[in-house]
């Protein structure tokens, strides 16, 4: 579990609520039930007009997977295929058909699989990165989904803004409607930024972090594939691997594989 995003939302909300009421207000003057009806209820009525309902049902998962993403081990990738590499060299590449179904890695199977198989080099690339590309497609229309209501909410709030100067100046002439009309017409607004600024927003771009890791580790493992068929050596599929992880995973992996 990665429990900065829970923090980071709980923290935003702490010290929205602690500089209210160091600024001597109260919590209660902020809260305004139609102001939170117009932005909450617009925005999810734009996501309703922008996406269908299938793709909607999937924002819960989404979000899990934001708080619970999935867990990579990259220098125990490089380790591993590296040894590969080495049972390859040592006893051909028809060996690794042994090892096919003990791999979790869809991705990876799938490369050794073609590989095995005699596959051309390049087309082994291409179906590979074929495959890749679209993953991230995928992510990404979830990720816009995301980007769109980052742009809803503070748009609801904008108009919840209009409707209260609207209602406010309709009713000058009642100045007991002037409060309440102005409050919906300024807390829309924050509303709206608090919906873009610390949930929509936040989450695209760990969205983002989230695509460019894996799609990262499907990088290792097409270079790990097409060095293995190609028959490098083991110092060499290494030195290719590591190349795509920081500086300080790389010592580990020395230390395991030798320099």
């Amino acid at each position: 579990m990665d429990i900065s995003m829970p923090i980071g939302i709980i923290a935003g909300f702490v010290f929205i609520i602690f500089g209210i009421l160091v600024g001597g207000g109260s919590v209660l003057m902020f809260w305004d039930p139609p102001s939170l009806l117009i932005t909450m209820g617009g925005t999810i009525a734009s996501m309703l007009v922008a996406y269908k309902i299938p793709m909607l049902m999937k924002l819960p998962k989404i979000v899990q997977i934001c708080v619970f993403p999935p867990k990579y081990n990259p220098s125990e990738l490089v380790i591993t295929l590296v040894s590969f590499s080495e049972k390859a060299r040592r006893e051909g590449l028809l060996a690794l058909e042994d090892d096919l179904d003990e791999l979790d890695d869809q991705f990876m199977r799938k490369g050794l699989q073609l590989v095995v198989d005699g596959t051309d080099p390049e087309l082994v690339r291409n179906i590979m990165e074929k495959e890749m590309e679209n993953i991230g497609a995928r992510h990404d229309v979830l990720k816009t989904m995301f980007d769109d209501g980052a742009s809803f909410s503070p748009a609801f709030g904008m108009i919840g803004t209009l409707i209260g100067l609207v209602m406010m100046l309709a009713n000058l002439e009642d100045k007991s409607t002037v409060g309440p009309f102005l409050a919906v017409a300024l807390l829309t607004t924050l509303y709206g930024a608090i919906l873009c600024y610390l949930f929509w927003s936040p989450a695209a771009s760990r969205l983002d972090q989230l695509t460019g890791t894996e799609l990262n580790i499907k990088s290792i493992i097409l270079e790990g594939t097409l060095s293995i068929q190609a028959g490098d050596n083991p110092r060499i599929v290494k030195d290719k691997l590591i190349s795509y992880l920081p500086p300080s995973d790389r010592e580990s992996i020395n230390e395991e594989v030798g320099e």
